[in-house]
Formats: C-alpha cells, structure tokens, sequence
C-alpha cells in the first residue's frame, strides 16, 4: 500500500482500513508467538502500512 493511495480517501475510510490493518497485525504477532507463523517479514510491512495510515490520517485532519 502506497500513501499516494491513501491520501486520496476519506477520513472515515481510512479509519476502517486503519482497525483492519491493526487486526490483522495482532492476529499474526499471535501466531509469531505460537509458532505458526512462517513469514514474520509480513508484520514489518502491516506496521509500516499502519504508520501510513496514521500519516494520511494527521495530513486530512491538519486540512480539516
């Protein structure tokens, strides 16, 4: 996910995106911790999509 792509939605939806994303990183740290988990690369780009999020977010509310 690239922030180009981000800053073009609306605040709500990005709020909906943002507890998506932080649902599936919880579920996989879970599985990190359990064993089950494989690719633990996976939670390293669900963060930096989170901060992304977040960006998007604080730059709509500045306008706002």
């Amino acid at each position: 996910m690239k922030y180009t792509d981000l800053k073009n939605k609306e605040l709500n939806e990005l709020q909906t995106l943002l507890k998506e994303k932080q649902l599936e990183l919880f579920s996989l740290r879970i599985k990190k911790q359990m064993s089950q988990q494989k690719n633990t690369a996976q939670i390293r780009l669900l963060r930096k999509d989170v901060a992304r999020i977040n960006t998007a977010m604080s730059s709509l509310r500045e306008v706002l």
